[in-house]
């Protein structure tokens, strides 16, 4: 997971289009539009480059103090094990 949403899309020379671009957003204005883009940004990373090993239930996004922290809750699902990822990084 943290492979797919810290690495920017261009970065990997075999795989162009592999990441999400979440690091961008960190520059972005904070607010609610963040919250939003965040959100969609994730989930919809993860469901293209993860969706064959896991299932996304749900992804959290709270700004707050300039701290904006990612939160995702899935299931792996060759083993329905449930799992948490969190991540924390600061705006601007």
């Amino acid at each position: 997971i943290e492979a797919v949403l810290f690495t920017a899309p261009g970065e990997r020379v075999m795989r162009p289009d592999f990441g999400s671009g979440l690091l961008g957003l960190v520059f972005e204005p904070a607010g609610a539009e963040l919250v939003a883009a965040t959100q969609y940004l994730v989930q919809g990373s993860l469901q293209q480059w993860l969706g064959h090993l896991i299932a996304v239930d749900l992804v959290d996004v709270a700004q707050e103090d300039g701290t904006l922290t990612v939160k995702v809750e899935y299931v792996v699902l060759e083993t329905n094990e449930r799992a948490v990822a969190a991540f924390t990084k600061a705006v601007s």
